[in-house]
């Protein structure tokens, strides 16, 4: 509905983001080395897919779900989505450090969408969002199983932080 122009209002919680578990590594510095040479390999990938001479055009899907904002509701403690968390953390860091262009490219694929492309698959990459209101919970989770349920959406004990992240 969203990329024929009619945003919807939506919340997602827990939604799986396939991704090797960066967000697990504890060393900050490790961490932001692979996002920061992951959305180099990406963006070049990008250029290469369009061509140089080809302009990045805004009817592609990405541009066209930018103006759609879900909830997006993620617990740290959940391997299966806390990679949401690094994501939209990572765009913030690559625009304080100067590479908003190559992340706004990198933003785009994932390294399993790149290689289903070139084996001729489906490359178009479902779970990257290009804009969302990010809940993370701060609450502690003793398990993955409490991290992963949606009970936790409505304690009436709920810790949490927002944050607007817009694709522009």
């Amino acid at each position: 509905m969203t990329k024929m122009g009619y945003p919807m209002e939506t919340y997602l919680f827990n939604p799986p983001f396939p991704s090797a578990p960066i967000e697990r590594i504890n060393n900050e510095k490790v961490k932001h080395g692979i996002r920061v040479a992951s959305s180099v390999v990406k963006a070049g990938f990008a250029v290469a897919k369009k061509g140089q001479n080809q302009r990045f055009q805004k009817d592609d899907s990405f541009y066209a779900l930018s103006e759609w904002v879900p909830g997006l509701f993620v617990n740290p403690a959940d391997h299966i989505c806390s990679e949401y968390i690094g994501y939209f953390e990572h765009r913030k860091k690559m625009e304080k450090i100067g590479g908003s262009k190559i992340e706004r490219l990198a933003t785009q694929y994932s390294i399993g969408s790149m290689i289903s492309g070139v084996f001729g698959g489906d490359s178009e990459a479902l779970h990257l969002l290009p804009s969302a209101n990010l809940t993370i919970n701060l609450s502690h989770c003793p398990d993955f199983k409490r991290a992963h349920g949606i009970h936790q959406w409505w304690d009436p004990n709920f810790l949490g932080q927002s944050e607007l992240h817009l694709f522009r």
